[in-house]
């Protein structure tokens, strides 16, 4: 079977896959297939070149293990990475968590696998790129997906592609400035969207309510479900924060469908009904886009990855 390698790579673990279709490329009606599935930890802790090292070497182990299996190399690679990336050149340019300064990622896989090609991408925006094909986005010309988990990011899908931006920093929707004057962000502004509405956000003002420091965002949904009044305040804050930054979002872009992944959507209903009023209220003249949840989870980065690799195979067909 015709496959690639994908490869998600986040600040403490990677994901990847060997991705296959049954046609020549994948579509709506065949979407790829995970083959195998394997999970790995960056190892961090020994400093960034051995994350790279261990980048490449798990990306090498997968392509033994997809020639063994199906009597055939990996035609092509993806890669997932977090931070900032430059997707022309294929270059890691900065990722605080794995402590990267332009690592020239692209290039580096490529000869470790033995020349076959490369593509390089941002997580969310991967992530995005998935969900848009062949997840919640399947569809729609023009989506935003906002995945809520430690941080707030976005990717902007126009015509089946994830655009990036002049400068590879498109859709961070998470550092919108909802309330100004507000809580200090890491990006250096105050009041910035992720540090109200993030699932990390909404788990350190519920710990601090409760007076639990181990508790979760995904506690505080639980609270909310149970009636607790204290945990509908937090909730209710960061609903409003997150439809604020929504209709910033859907006022400039003017999408079909807001897909909303991360760990935070897993409070399914809790999060959806409010959210979507929320929302309703704040818009005018703009008109109401679909709000769903995102539908591929922890394997959107993977099948992203896979999407990314197909696309340099279907560029060198059409070429």
């Amino acid at each position: 079977m015709r496959h690639v390698i994908a490869l998600d790579v986040g600040g403490t673990g990677m994901k990847a896959a060997l991705v296959g279709v049954d046609a020549a490329a994948p579509s709506e009606e065949t979407p790829p297939v995970l083959l195998y599935e394997a999970r790995r930890p960056t190892g961090r802790e020994r400093g960034p070149d051995a994350v790279v090292e261990a980048v490449l070497g798990f990306a090498a182990e997968l392509r033994d293990i997809g020639a063994e299996r199906f009597g055939t190399p990996a035609e092509a690679a993806g890669v997932a990475v977090p931070g900032i990336v430059d997707e022309a050149s294929g270059t890691a340019v900065y990722a605080a968590n794995l402590g990267w300064r332009d690592v020239p990622m692209r290039a580096l896989l490529s000869e470790r696998l033995g020349g076959v090609p490369v593509a390089l991408g941002h997580d969310v925006r991967t992530g995005g790129l998935a969900e848009g094909r062949i997840g919640a986005g399947r569809g729609a010309d023009r989506f935003l997906f906002v995945p809520l988990g430690t941080g707030i990011a976005g990717a902007i899908g126009i015509g089946g592609r994830i655009e990036a931006g002049a400068h590879g920093s498109a859709g961070e929707i998470g550092h919108i400035v909802v309330r100004p004057g507000g809580r200090a962000c890491g990006c250096g502004q105050h009041g910035c969207l992720e540090t109200l509405a993030s699932a990390a956000a909404v788990g350190r003002d519920w710990a601090a309510i409760c007076g639990d420091p181990q508790a979760s965002a995904a506690d505080a949904a639980k609270a909310v479900e149970s009636g607790d009044e204290r945990a509908r305040a937090v909730w209710r804050h960061a609903v409003d924060a997150l439809a604020d930054g929504l209709v910033t979002g859907l006022t400039l872009l003017d999408p079909q469908t807001l897909i909303i992944g991360g760990g935070l959507a897993e409070a399914g209903d809790t999060l959806f009904a409010p959210l979507r009023e929320a929302v309703r209220r704040r818009v005018t003249f703009q008109r109401l886009p679909s709000i769903v949840p995102a539908a591929l989870g922890d394997a959107a980065g993977c099948l992203g990855a896979g999407l990314l690799a197909w696309d340099l195979l279907s560029t060198e067909v059409t070429a």
